[in-house]
């Protein structure tokens, strides 16, 4: 396809994050070359393709960073976000706007500069480091159990909390995949997590398993029922996981967490811990499988 847009048209890409298969993994539209859009007409586009996330791509004003990518919902801006971050950098460097045989750059969203690494291999896997990582409120169990639909022996005996890299979410541990295959959430039980919050709030719900976690992510209040896959997520689910010695935390360690498998996305999301229990840093890696391009006229 001829990629050169002509005056009110945009080229933009389609890929899936977090799947080495189209059609799995979590969806991502990347504008590669957005200078002209303004914030408001960024939200419609995002709106207008309805997928978990769509990035906008302009020169970054930091001399350390490759670009500058803006991250919209179908309803909102998000400071950060994994799957962005990581189908983005594919696109960049599949597309030649990073050089192809980079190992190491740097995006600026607005949490700040976010690291990228490749691991090259026959497709490049790709991680990026985990923002600081903030421990937030607990919640009453029973409560947490309720709201998802569940009864209370469902829940690990781990007190829910709130995590964030950017997006805060609220962490419930369950027993097993069954009881994560069950959980839901409606309005009624988001108002559980919602009370006392200053700022919308995530529910993710996973599983310890052998590999690392089942999990599901639910996002309402990001205009996201169920997200197939949240990197952003998944660097403060290793946190959480490690405070309580739900996974093995030596220095290099990897795991992975299992999402979208109840929508028919699987994704598989991994995670590299540097440092004893990550202390130097959290990544989060997939890999990326591109599916479609077009051009946008407005």
């Amino acid at each position: 396809m001829n990629t050169m847009s002509q005056p009110g048209s945009y080229h933009y890409r389609v890929v899936d994050v977090f799947t080495e298969r189209s059609l799995e993994g979590n969806p991502l539209a990347v504008f590669p070359d957005a200078l002209g859009l303004d914030d408001t007409t960024m939200q419609k586009i995002a709106r207008e393709l309805n997928l978990s996330e769509t990035t906008f791509v302009t020169p970054s004003n930091r001399a350390d960073c490759a670009v500058n990518v803006r991250i919209f919902t179908p309803s909102r801006e998000l400071v950060f976000a994994g799957h962005p971050t990581i189908g983005t950098s594919f696109v960049l460097l599949d597309e030649g706007i990073v050089p192809k045989a980079s190992e190491r750059f740097m995006l600026e969203e607005k949490v700040g500069p976010v690291p990228v690494r490749v691991e090259m291999g026959e497709r490049p896997l790709i991680w990026l480091t985990t923002p600081l990582i903030r421990a937030g409120r607990s919640y009453d169990p029973k409560l947490c159990a309720q709201a998802l639909g569940l009864q209370p022996d469902d829940l690990l005996d781990v007190a829910p909390q709130v995590m964030s890299a950017g997006t805060p979410a609220a962490f419930v541990a369950l027993k097993d995949q069954a009881a994560v295959d069950r959980a839901w959430l409606d309005s009624a039980g988001m108002a559980v997590f919602r009370e006392g919050a200053t700022e919308p709030v995530c529910v993710f719900v996973f599983a310890p398993t052998a590999a690392g976690a089942y999990s599901r992510m639910f996002a309402p209040e990001y205009g996201i029922i169920e997200d197939p896959a949240t990197g952003a997520a998944t660097g403060p689910l290793a946190a959480f996981m490690l405070q309580h010695n739900l996974v093995a935390g030596s220095d290099g360690a990897r795991f992975i967490s299992e999402q979208g498998v109840m929508m028919g996305r699987r994704s598989i999301l991994h995670v590299q811990l540097h440092g004893e229990r990550g202390a130097d840093g959290i990544e989060v890696g997939g890999y990326v499988t591109p599916v479609a391009e077009a051009i946008m006229k407005l």
